[in-house]
């Protein structure tokens, strides 16, 4: 009998050829150790199946993100400022007779550009807000 007949046949699919080794805490360990004996598989599928399920999901820096998103607000409320100083100035030019067409129209389309923008700004956060929950 021929010896390469014997044996566990060479896997053509799925075998796992690629390792990263990844250094933890001691209660990091521990807390690994306890997921192990409480689910009953190894520790390698327990730190597998963590990574890979969700691995669609977008992982990010919250701190940044916190960030971020205080300076839009910020942002946001200086622009909502200076529409507000504009208006003031178009009404004061308007009732002193002197505001002109062009320069109210151009301020209308600019203050509509503004608002949707805002209406953007405000579905893009609830979705992230909505992602985040998941």
């Amino acid at each position: 009998m021929d010896k390469r007949l014997l044996g566990r046949p060479p896997m053509v699919r799925g075998k796992r050829d690629k390792k990263i080794d990844v250094r933890f805490t001691s209660d990091e360990f521990e807390l690994i150790l306890k997921l192990e004996k409480t689910l009953g598989i190894s520790k390698a599928d327990l730190i597998r199946s963590r990574i890979l399920t969700g691995s669609d999901r977008v992982i990010i820096n919250a701190e940044q993100l916190i960030g971020s998103l205080d300076l839009l607000g910020t942002e946001m409320g200086r622009v909502g400022n200076n529409i507000n100083q504009l208006a003031r100035y178009g009404n004061a030019l308007n009732g002193q007779g002197i505001l002109s067409v062009v320069v109210a129209e151009r301020f209308n389309i600019l203050l509509l550009n503004y608002q949707d923008l805002q209406k953007r700004l405000e579905v893009l956060l609830r979705r992230m807000i909505r992602l985040a929950g998941k």
